[in-house]
């Protein structure tokens, strides 16, 4: 026995009739567009995954204290050297 009581002759003859409607060329490109969706999908997957890092890494620059307080003070006193135009 097969898969859940179909034996591989039913299994065989189900393959010949789909075949035959469909035929080979259209069961072809099926398989070649669903093996490119397959494909899409993965490259965005792993395109999605250094993103997100880069935001993370990004977020947390922006975020450290002491970076940012020194280039305020940094940022007041250049304009207080500066004379008034």
């Amino acid at each position: 026995m097969g898969l859940g009581g179909i034996s591989i002759w039913q299994l065989l003859i189900i393959l010949a009739i789909v075949v035959m409607l469909f035929g080979t060329s259209r069961l072809r490109n099926i398989g070649g567009d669903l093996g490119n969706a397959i494909k899409g999908f993965r490259d965005s997957m792993k395109q999605d995954k250094p993103e997100s890092e880069t935001v993370s890494a990004s977020v947390e620059r922006e975020e450290s204290p002491t970076e940012s307080a020194g280039s305020t003070a940094a940022r007041e006193e250049s304009h207080h050297d500066k004379p008034p135009a």
